[in-house]
């Protein structure tokens, strides 16, 4: 199974930005579902960004235009660029894989490979 591990979390003001990376243990390219979730206390898991087969992006409302997902050409890394951070961004986000099979799963559970997450705080 894909091991995948978080990094580039911190603490950061409003309006700063941080820069997500997510190690895959195996190549992803463009036969995978690559998403990231987040997860706030008392709170829903969210789906925040993905990208699904090639090049396929989906953005949850609340962070279009402000964020931006992406891949190294290597197709071993994800990574998520936050800019015009808000305190409603503040959660552990997660990266998560799963393999395409001409759909993406909708929810966290619905993906195998997960990783432990990495916190994000954003202060006023």
């Amino acid at each position: 199974r894909m091991q995948l591990v978080e990094s580039g979390g911190g603490s950061v003001q409003v309006g700063g930005s941080l820069r997500l990376s997510c190690r895959a243990s195996e190549y992803f390219g463009g036969g995978f579902c690559m998403y990231w979730f987040r997860q706030a206390p008392g709170s829903e898991r969210e789906r925040v960004a993905g990208i699904e087969a090639i090049d396929r992006t989906y953005y949850a409302d609340s962070v279009k235009g402000r964020f931006v997902i992406s891949k190294d050409d290597a197709g071993m890394t994800l990574f998520l660029q936050m800019n015009d951070l808000k305190p409603e961004d503040t959660a552990m986000y997660f990266c998560v894989a799963e393999e395409y099979l001409g759909y993406c799963p909708r929810e966290f559970e619905g993906f195998t490979a997960r990783g432990q997450g990495t916190q994000v705080t954003v202060s006023s």
